[in-house]
């Protein structure tokens, strides 16, 4: 199992909306052939697996045991149900990680193979194999999109020198970790910034420092004041405009999107909420909050958030400037050091699965 969970990762930033998975077949205590989801849409982890195998043990298929690290899809999607592959191969027995949250799926899989036949064992490191898909998990059972918040502060807790038009941005990470933003941003579907970070910064919000797919940019312009020549606005990548006036979007899927796509939502409701509830409509299963103060403190008052990345440059005083939010709930899973900054990654315990 533990192999399959490597194999799952090869796959991660190009199978959203669907899971990371792995599979491993295994004759005698040998493994005979592996796979994993390569691609949305592509052939499924057993899929590769099976074909996997060499000509000459292929005879051992009917003799071995799939090991999968999610549960074996049982419907017609865009491609044919692994369980009825697994049936055809008259594979024998199934251990599985753990079960599919997909209401398609969840246990119908396992029902499929048992009701064949087949000699099927569950939650095998279960938390290991929920936790490389806390984005498909969250998004399932949640109703709503994975959250990171991030941010750099500098060593007086400032994320931001006193917004002023026109003046030079405040660079507080260095350029390894600003790498590595860009490698997380290959990582999401999405990524959100407020109206003032939008104008200030001038962010483009791509993975240019990194190899790996933009994600979608989400932006809250709430009476579309942000002028178009913004870097948001440019055609790396489609842009979401959250505002209160205009609405385009009839289309209720990410292929559909525009290079610029308005979303209208109301000024008498928690705008967080309407735009997550807009992006779970998208299926749109993760994204990154990147600022600025306001919104991110407004996820953390909401307590929608699971996962926080704080990068801070403990040498960069900068006195009067913008204050960092104040993450609440939160438990510290990592700290690791890159020359002058500390990143430090927190996951919310109200919302750890």
């Amino acid at each position: 199992m533990h192999r399959c969970l490597q194999l799952a990762l090869l796959g991660q930033g190009n199978v959203a909306p669907n899971p990371m998975v792995g599979a491993v077949l295994v004759y005698h205590d040998r493994i005979i052939g592996e796979g994993y989801h390569h691609q949305y849409g592509g052939p499924h982890a057993e899929v590769h697996c099976i074909n996997s195998v060499k000509p000459e043990e292929e005879h051992l298929i009917p003799q071995s045991a799939i090991y999968v690290s999610l549960e074996p899809c049982a419907h017609y999607g865009k491609t044919p149900p692994c369980a009825d592959l697994i049936i055809d191969k008259r594979i024998p027995k199934v251990v599985v990680g753990c079960r599919d949250p997909f209401s398609e799926v969840n246990g119908k899989g396992i029902e499929k193979l048992q009701a064949a036949g087949i000699e099927v064992t569950v939650n095998i490191l279960e938390n290991e194999c929920r936790n490389i898909n806390k984005r498909f998990f969250t998004f399932h059972t949640k109703n709503r999109p994975y959250i990171i918040l991030k941010w750099a502060q500098t060593g007086d807790g400032k994320i931001a020198a006193a917004p002023t038009p026109g003046k030079q941005r405040l660079l507080i990470s260095n350029s390894f970790t600003n790498r590595i933003v860009h490698k997380w941003r290959s990582e999401e579907m999405a990524i959100l910034v407020g109206t003032r970070t939008a104008l200030y910064d001038d962010p483009e919000l791509t993975t240019r420092l990194w190899p790996g797919k933009n994600p979608i940019r989400l932006v809250i312009d709430k009476d579309l004041k942000l002028p178009s020549s913004l870097k948001i606005f440019n055609s790396q990548s489609p842009v979401i405009v959250f505002n209160f006036q205009q609405h385009d979007m009839k289309e209720r899927s990410v292929a559909s999107l525009k290079d610029i796509n308005y979303y209208r939502v109301s000024e008498d409701a928690n705008m967080v909420h309407q735009i997550l509830n807009a992006l779970h409509s998208l299926h749109i299963q993760s994204v990154i909050v990147e600022g600025g103060a306001i919104l991110l403190q407004s996820f953390i008052d909401s307590n929608l958030w699971d996962e926080a990345r704080i990068i801070c440059n403990e040498q960069l005083i900068v006195g009067e400037g913008i204050a960092a939010p104040a993450l609440r709930n939160q438990v510290l899973q990592q700290s690791e050091n890159f020359l002058s900054d500390t990143i430090k990654t927190y996951r919310n315990k109200l919302n750890i699965q």
